[in-house]
């Protein structure tokens, strides 16, 4: 029999390694995996199509259907150009304050569910635990729907799901959908003295990008529907983040890279919108190739998200909403792997320890007191799983 560590020893652990969502997350995986051997816990991996990163999967407890999921994904943001007072790749204890790169998103909660599991297989459970850690989580919750699949047929499939983001132990139980796409303007150089002759990429770029400013005051002035007005803001968002181009300034730029990200809130058509979307740059698109036709605008699909859709006496919100005695209300605008659970057939719900506003920061940190809350709501569950 392994050694069975702290929660605090795991989080060491995890932090220890820069599973930066741009890197193999292969080593932490490695570890998790040698861990749970050590306690006769059988771990499954699912890999990526370039066999460097993995997802983690593991069941404890009666091998029956019914039990309950601690998802968590085991990537982190880049710390490039952050300015940090600390190692972020060690977790530093300061004034109450656990510092590290995944303190709080996630590694805290994916410390506090090893933890639990362990626990969990040298306890006598009515009802299974099962661990869930996925990949690129980071770049468009890529890593789950592939592992989701991959746990039907090797592990009795789960009812309830626990999706451990940063929420200050709080029962959230709606966040808003979302796709996004790479686009590249392709135009046609000339001098900008004769630039009705070709086509500046940068220009053609910017009607898109009007677009999604004319779309967002529009969704800003409607009256906002039920499920909606729950959200902050309460209605759908388009997002344009970095934008470049061009060579010169007396030249028209023959290329524009830039991106378009949309959130889009549960009760809104995520499909129309992408419709919507598409059907601008073929509008934009056009009227290049009417100046010269080998113009064009490339795309790639970033990501694509499902929203988290409240559900009515939902399983997982009852668990926790009975372990933590919060019967609030609570929706949030960015995305988890909450609803591709959701679409899997799961009941899902969002409560781990931790502020949001901490993830992706430098000197980011998970306080002691929501580490500890953790733990303790880890505990009760356990006990849940034993009545």
């Amino acid at each position: 029999m392994g050694e069975r560590l702290t929660p605090r020893e795991i989080l060491d652990k995890l932090v220890g390694f820069p599973t930066v969502s741009r890197d193999s997350n292969l080593p932490l995986i490695e570890w998790v995996d040698d861990y749970l051997t050590s306690h006769g816990i059988e771990a499954h991996r699912h890999y990526d199509e370039t066999n460097e990163k993995a997802a983690l999967f593991a069941h404890v407890g009666p091998l029956e259907e019914g039990g309950v999921v601690l998802s968590g994904h085991t990537d982190v943001v880049p710390v490039d150009g952050q300015p940090w007072g600390t190692d972020p790749f060690s977790v530093v204890e300061k004034d109450g304050k656990l510092f590290g790169r995944g303190t709080c998103d996630m590694k805290g909660f994916d410390a506090l569910a090893i933890w639990a599991l362990v626990e969990g297989h040298y306890s006598d459970l009515k009802r299974p635990l099962q661990l869930a850690l996925s990949y690129d989580e980071e770049i468009g919750c890529l890593g789950a729907p592939p592992m989701i699949r991959a746990m039907q047929p090797i592990v009795p499939k789960a009812s309830a799901v626990i999706v451990g983001e940063p929420s200050m132990m709080q029962a959230v139980t709606g966040h808003k959908g979302g796709f996004g796409y790479h686009l590249h303007v392709q135009g046609f150089e000339v001098h900008s003295s004769i630039l009705h002759t070709g086509v500046n990429a940068i220009l053609y770029g910017a009607k898109i990008i009007e677009w999604v400013n004319e779309m967002n005051a529009a969704n800003m002035a409607a009256e906002p529907g039920e499920i909606a007005a729950m959200f902050d803001p309460p209605f759908t968002t388009l997002h344009v983040g970095t934008i470049k181009g061009g060579t010169a300034h007396n030249i028209t730029a023959k290329d524009c890279w830039f991106g378009v990200d949309f959130r889009v809130v549960p009760g809104d058509d995520v499909e129309d919108w992408r419709k919507r979307f598409l059907a601008k740059v073929a509008e934009v698109e056009a009227l290049m190739q009417a100046v010269v036709p080998e113009t064009k605008i490339a795309l790639e699909e970033r990501f694509q998200l499902p929203g988290l859709v409240p559900e009515e006496n939902g399983e997982a919100e009852s668990i926790v909403r009975r372990l933590t005695g919060d019967n609030a209300s609570h929706v949030v605008s960015y995305g988890t792997e909450g609803g591709q659970f959701q679409e899997g057939g799961y009941s899902a719900v969002i409560c781990g320890p931790g502020d949001i506003a901490q993830a992706h920061q430098p000197n980011e940190y998970l306080t002691v007191a929501q580490f500890e809350a953790g733990q303790g709501f880890m505990a009760r569950l356990l006990d849940l799983l034993q009545g």
